[in-house]
């Protein structure tokens, strides 16, 4: 991105924007005030293990890291950035994953580099070379920015058999940093090199002896034989945190983050980078995903949500804000944060054009806008614009509509409330139409129950259903409202606050304990339908 033009007036606020990618961005700037010496991209990197699918933690990462590299590139007026998505391909298959085809065909290949066990889709050259190409339709998807790097390729083609000799010198240094690490039984058979065996081809777990350094060669017990075995060009592999450490030395990365689960790898792995000459990067720990229940998220549980479910229910944007905010906080993720994340995401898109600068760099929005679009966030065209109806009325729509929930039958109705309610003309709106149909039907459905009026909620209703019959058709949604607050303020009716007012209209026309506002609601749904529905309730009475 070295030919972003970024607009002058943001660089200054950006120097003290409390928002957290700008935190992040200055830990960089205290290394790289102006870039690199000599012009060089500073490296940011994702990893991903390629053992199983992309999923929800790895858009978080690139997403994340994503929006530091834009921060950085803001507060140094462009300097130039790369973000390199690494995949951790050499690894050797430790178990076969639940959720993959030809389980029995896998489990022969256990051991062995994903990128030497056949592919059980029967797609691609490999396991992994299948995953890889799931993970850069996934990262392409989303519109990122990033250079895809192999680690089988780094490996195979010497990129790495620099570093390799340098860990094989420093092969004691390690053994020192990691051995007070392990248990006793793992200590015995640890080293920090993992040959590949020549005769299985399997990821060895076996203590190694250094032969020769300079010429790669270690010694090792393969099957009952001590044999001498070069581990550049393919050869080996490194253990986890000893591989995390050379990658950091080797690529040159100054940027990455990764999960609380990993801080303590991450301490050692900074120890042994160290020892290897340089130095860890810069980066941010950041709290794991919870379920609905508060208990860690776990793919071989499935609890949780995954991307698919929630690209089902809500919007690609509102997934980006509702990882945005917070990320030192451990955050639940279930369905039902989705259609909040919907409506926050719209309401802080449509109020960038009004801030001032220094509001709209903490804007979420703002980030998202530049993680995806290579504009310089200044003025850039649809960062106003709005939703005309927000997905919790849509939601409130569909519910009452029941059975004839259609798409026809929603724009119909979008049609008292929308101008020019055309799905063509507002494709964002379409889009929620949909999802709303399908959260409605797995989500709310299910837990709708319209209890009878009691007491003045009667003569509430009743007084309710008798202003709209005088009221003009084509009266709108604040005046709508005003009439149904002034009937909740009627002593005689009995309410302790409006807030049981609405509370009343909600369960009693909607089935639900919460709700719209009810201007909004009646001006969507029509004056008419709505009456229907107060008959309706007054007839449980």
């Amino acid at each position: 991105m070295t030919d972003l033009h970024l607009h002058p007036s943001l660089r200054e606020p950006a120097q003290t924007s409390k928002a957290w990618p700008f935190e992040e961005a200055r830990k960089l700037i205290k290394r790289y005030p102006d870039g690199k010496p000599g012009g060089a991209p500073v490296l940011f990197e994702t990893g991903y293990g390629p053992s199983g699918l992309p999923h929800i933690g790895t858009f978080n990462e690139v997403l994340r890291t994503t929006m530091v590299r834009r921060a950085y590139e803001t507060l140094t007026g462009g300097a130039p950035t790369r973000l390199v998505a690494f995949s951790d391909d050499m690894d050797g298959l430790r178990k076969v994953p639940d959720n993959v085809p030809n389980g029995d065909m896998l489990r022969e290949h256990l051991g062995r580099p994903l990128t030497a066990i056949p592919d059980p889709f029967g797609k691609y050259e490999s396991f992994a070379h299948h995953n890889n190409a799931m993970l850069r339709e996934f990262l392409d998807r989303f519109g990122f920015e990033y250079e895809f790097v192999s680690s089988t390729e780094r490996y195979r083609s010497g990129a790495f058999d620099d570093a390799l000799k340098n860990v094989l010198r420093h092969n004691q240094d390690i053994l020192d940093i990691m051995l007070p690490t392990l248990r006793a039984e793992r200590a015995a058979t640890y080293s920090p090199i993992l040959p590949v065996s020549p005769k299985s081809g399997i990821v060895l777990q076996v203590p190694v002896t250094v032969v020769d350094p300079d010429a790669g060669l270690v010694s090792f017990e393969d099957e009952g034989e001590t044999i001498t075995h070069s581990i550049l060009s393919g050869g080996a592999k490194l253990q986890w945190k000893v591989d995390w450490a050379m990658r950091w030395v080797a690529l040159g990365v100054d940027y990455e983050m990764y999960g609380k689960d990993l801080t303590d790898s991450g301490i050692q792995s900074g120890k042994i980078a160290r020892v290897l000459g340089g130095r860890k990067p810069e980066g941010l720990i950041y709290e794991l995903f919870l379920d609905a229940k508060g208990e860690k998220i776990s793919k071989s549980k499935g609890n949780g949500l995954s991307i698919e479910q929630w690209l089902q229910y809500g919007s690609p944007e509102s997934l980006g804000y509702y990882i945005f905010a917070n990320p030192k906080s451990a955050k639940q993720l279930h369905a039902g944060v989705i259609p909040k994340a919907v409506d926050d995401y719209w309401q802080f898109r449509a109020a960038i054009p009004a801030q001032d600068v220094d509001k709209r760099l903490g804007n979420p929005v703002w980030h998202l806008l530049r993680a995806n679009e290579h504009h310089d966030g200044a003025d850039a065209p649809g960062q106003g614009e709005s939703l005309p109806v927000p997905f919790s009325l849509l939601l409130n729509l569909v519910g009452v509509l029941g059975a004839g929930a259609t798409r026809e039958a929603v724009w119909s109705y979008l049609g008292n409330y929308v101008e020019n309610a055309d799905p063509a003309a507002h494709p964002a709106l379409d889009a929620l139409v949909d999802r709303a149909l399908a959260y409605t039907c797995d989500f709310v459905a299910p837990t709708l129950e319209k209890r009878s009026p009691v007491g003045g909620e009667v003569a509430a209703l009743q007084a309710l259903d008798a202003a709209l019959e005088a009221a003009d058709p084509a009266m709108g949604a604040e005046e709508l409202q005003t009439i149904v607050y002034e009937i909740g303020k009627i002593e005689e009716f009995g309410f302790a606050s409006l807030r049981d007012w609405f509370k009343a209209l909600y369960e009693t026309l909607l089935g639900s304990e919460q709700g719209p506002r009810m201007g909004s609601f009646i001006a969507l749904y029509g004056i008419a339908p709505t009456r229907a529905l107060i008959a309706e309730a007054l007839a449980k009475a």
